[in-house]
């Protein structure tokens, strides 16, 4: 996860390179925790290497001395990949009451190999449970810090009651939450989000791919039961495709999807994380980046859960746990400061490897402190807060197959300590540093570039109206108090708000259309005064119930002369819309 989408070789880069040496090849958010297996073909699975190696069963990468893609050196982290099966999560492993010695009083809380737990590593001064940390001095208890970079070994040892506190994305909480909360011991309460991915994902395509509807029909690559996964259908979904609308190889790590990707070509796409996806965008010709977090900034969210058990029975450790973090939060907020310095080179030593590799990593993720957890735990407008992003995750998922969907949002966040905090005037000092800000700018300018997504949403707008809440009328045309012209308008904006704040870094345009109805009866500038009223109405009501900066937007009118079907321009039903379109950073001025 990395700063920029500029960044070339990032932070994540550097450390991922050191895991291939020390052969932690599972490498943060790989779901399926294995390593890869090379060198062979069984099942149909096919396993190639890029870089003069070989490759055999179906990929179309060839053999011989030459690189597959005729330009010299191995771009990608790993060369060697192997395509899988599709397969759901495996079931939970044991559950039992959870291990806890009342004299040392010390909570086991796993991480995986992640800039993101910087907090948590300055505010215990490393990964050993000892009596210098924050935690101990203030709250009276250790933590105690181990690596477990499997999220499925981290989940079991969870269940299992070895581990306090369970490590994931919010997606990946989502997809373990139908298992964990078949025992309510191990329902998991989350407390705390941690940051955002700010980079360090993305999606690499083929250069003449140029938006999301134009993958219909091709191949991607990605990670299954990952971030990847979820990162990946979530674009797809937004811009109007379902998942069968293309067609997906999987891998068990990312960084084996853009091996793949980069040695076998009849891959349109793969999603995979730096440095990897800069790499193969600046050192392999006819590829381009499709989209990352840069973007999508606001997208995967970084959280720990707590077990149900734990949380209930000692509510006073949990408190200590979230603020301690907090206070972790503010010892490492300037990358140059001494703190910072000494809190690498504990996280170093945690994961063996170099200081200034953990250094060079602080861009890959935006840590979301104490105004920013409110926010997102409580802040009802807010179009990316925990009920949203929890409630776009699952669709996703529903609609891949691989939950049922039952768990609810509320049955897992639990804003009670963020709260308690709050009234006690705590952390009053760190303020949300997470609202992104525009310059002015036109239509005319980013459209010159291709959207990453393009969302259709239909409002039935009163003819000649442009108030998106127009109140319905009688036969006689008279209005009827207290409904609604379109009684979905309000769940059509919210859709649009999650679009816009998922992609927080991003510009977006607003385009309003109209139909032919009345075409050569009224005057063309007219129509296209109303299709621009209309799109202002919607940015309007984006900017008054979220609180979006007026200038993320631009809006545009065109009438009746973009139909939305050229084969079909009289479907007036059709025709009656509008599109967001969201663009990359690069086609702001």
């Amino acid at each position: 996860m990395a700063g920029q989408q500029q960044a070339g070789l990032t932070g994540a880069g550097k450390f991922i390179v050191l895991l291939v040496v020390v052969g932690l090849l599972y490498a943060g958010y790989t779901f399926m925790g294995k390593k890869p297996t090379t060198g062979s073909t069984s099942g149909g699975t096919t396993t190639g290497t890029t870089g003069g190696g070989s490759t055999t069963g179906g990929s179309s990468g060839g053999t011989g001395s030459e690189d597959p893609s005729g330009q010299p050196g191995q771009v990608t982290v790993q060369s060697e990949y192997k395509y899988v099966a599709a397969e759901k999560l495996p079931a939970v492993k044991g559950v039992s009451g959870y291990q806890w010695d009342a004299k040392d009083k010390v909570v086991q809380f796993p991480i995986n190999v992640w800039i993101g737990w910087l907090p948590i590593v300055a505010a215990n001064h490393g990964f050993k449970a000892n009596e210098e940390s924050v935690f101990y001095k203030k709250y009276g208890f250790k933590v105690k810090l181990t690596l477990v970079d499997d999220p499925v070994q981290a989940r079991d040892g969870y269940a299992s009651g070895k581990f306090h506190v369970l490590w994931g994305t919010l997606d990946m909480i989502v997809l373990f939450a139908d298992e964990l909360m078949k025992d309510s011991r191990t329902a998991p309460r989350v407390f705390q989000q941690i940051d955002w991915s700010s980079g360090g994902d993305g999606i690499v395509v083929r250069e003449s791919i140029k938006s999301v509807k134009d993958l219909k029909g091709k191949t991607v690559v990605y990670a299954q039961n990952s971030p990847s996964q979820y990162y990946f259908n979530s674009l797809l979904l937004s811009a109007g495709l379902s998942p069968g609308d293309v067609k997906v190889r999987y891998t068990q790590t990312a960084f084996e999807a853009s091996a793949a990707y980069d040695s076998d070509k009849s891959i349109d796409a793969c999603v995979s994380w730096a440095p990897d996806i800069y790499n193969l965008v600046e050192k392999r010709k006819g590829n381009r980046l499709l989209s990352t977090t840069a973007d999508a900034n606001k997208l995967i969210a970084d959280v720990y859960a707590v077990r149900a058990d734990f949380a209930k029975d000692h509510p006073d450790i949990v408190y200590g746990l979230v603020a301690g973090i907090f206070e972790g939060m503010e010892l490492v907020k300037d990358p140059k400061s001494a703190t910072y310095s000494q809190a690498a080179t504990w996280m170093a030593e945690g994961y063996s490897m170099k200081p200034e590799d953990i250094m060079g990593m602080s861009a890959d993720a935006h840590t979301t402190n104490f105004a920013e957890n409110v926010d997102f735990l409580t802040n009802a407008n807010s179009p990316t807060n925990f009920e949203r992003t929890w409630k776009s995750i699952s669709y996703v998922y529903k609609e891949l197959g691989l939950i049922r969907g039952t768990v609810q949002f509320d049955e897992v966040m639990d804003f009670s300590v963020v709260k308690k905090l709050q009234s006690e005037g705590k952390f009053k000092n760190q303020k949300n540093e997470n609202v992104a800000t525009f310059v002015p700018t036109t239509y005319g300018k980013i459209a010159a570039e291709s959207p990453i997504v393009t969302t259709v949403i239909q409002i039935q707008f009163y003819p000649n109206s442009a108030n998106l809440h127009e109140p319905a009328r009688d036969e006689n045309g008279m209005a009827l108090k207290g409904s609604l012209y379109d009684p979905n308008v309000d769940a059509v904006i919210e859709r649009a708000a999650k679009l816009a704040g998922q992609f927080s870094n991003a510009r977006v345009a607003i385009v309003g259309h109209t139909d032919a109805s009345r075409k050569g009866q009224v005057d063309p500038a007219q129509v296209k005064q109303l299709s621009l009223e209309r799109a202002n109405a919607v940015k309007e009501e984006l900017v008054k119930k979220h609180k979006f900066d007026p200038n993320k937007f631009v809006v545009e009118g065109k009438g009746w002369d973009a139909p939305a079907d050229p084969a079909d321009p009289n479907n007036h039903f059709k025709n009656r819309r509008v599109e967001i379109s969201v663009y990359q950073i690069e086609a702001a001025p």
